[in-house]
């Protein structure tokens, strides 16, 4: 796997979360983020999409979304 750093939230309290990574051998995107452990949060996105076992949900902060579309533009145009 060779992961490329696209970006990390810079108002992050540690410096360390959340970031996103694009996997330059298939472009599928890599999200470090804070896990949503809030009941009415977790039920309302399982509700529409069961959570495997090897699952979990996360949110990204919305000043983010520059880091997300760069990581989209950048993924292999050839994967659907």
């Amino acid at each position: 796997m060779a992961l490329r750093f696209v970006g990390i939230d810079t108002g992050s309290e540690h410096g360390g979360c959340p970031s996103v990574w694009v996997d330059e051998t298939d472009g599928s995107l890599v999200i470090q983020g804070i896990v949503v452990d809030d009941p009415a949060e977790v039920a309302e996105v399982v509700a529409r999409s069961p959570l495997a076992p090897n699952e979990m949900i996360v949110r990204l902060p919305a000043r983010m979304r520059g880091y997300l579309m760069e990581a989209c533009d950048a993924g292999n145009p050839d994967v659907g």
